[in-house]
């Protein structure tokens, strides 16, 4: 039996052995392209270089003169709140396409972090509201998180019912404060 394993043994680091071609490629030719310059007898031209500008991958600032996505009022990224309906958490498919494109701009800028505040009206007691904000909170995060950002980048938290947009005591006033809000560094 020894002898078998032996043998299956040899056989199987022999399969697996590598051999060596007499066969040699040249090595891959190294293009310059320096401005101006051209391999001579490679067929290539000389273009000339472009410039390059520079990208913040932090979010934090966009570049002079750009637009800043975020804030642009064309952009999906310039929503920031998600609405609910009374006593849910569960966002609506309205909201998917904006949560898509945050999730996509913190796949991107990987240094980006953003704060989801949940948000309720007023009705219901404290802890009830603070309970159903983190829920609000953390479907919005769990959706980011679903899309590819990543957990160090999305942090959850509930306001309940201490940050209102709007101080009515009607249903058009608790609707716009059934939220989750979406910020990023330097707005909270």
């Amino acid at each position: 039996m020894r002898f078998l394993w032996t043998t299956l043994i040899a056989l199987a680091l022999g399969a697996c052995a590598t051999t060596q071609t007499t066969d040699t490629q040249p090595p891959a030719g190294v293009e310059d392209r320096a401005p101006g310059s051209s391999q001579p007898g490679a067929g290539t031209q000389s273009v000339p270089a472009k410039p390059v500008t520079g990208v913040d991958l932090t979010g934090s600032k966009p570049a002079a003169g750009a637009a800043n996505p975020l804030t642009d009022p064309s952009s999906l990224l310039s929503t920031r709140s998600i609405y609910y309906e009374f006593d849910k958490y569960d966002v609506k498919d309205d909201y998917r396409p904006v949560i898509d494109a945050h999730a996509r701009y913190l796949r991107e800028h990987g240094g980006t972090k953003m704060l989801i505040q949940g948000n309720t009206d007023e009705r219901g007691s404290r802890e009830y509201n603070i309970a159903l904000g983190q829920r609000r909170a953390e479907s919005v995060k769990r959706m980011l998180l679903l899309l590819g950002a990543r957990e160090e980048q999305v942090e959850a938290v509930s306001l309940g019912e201490e940050k209102p947009k709007e101080t009515g005591h009607s249903e058009e006033a608790w609707a716009r404060n059934r939220r989750s809000d979406m910020l990023y560094p330097g707005e909270y």
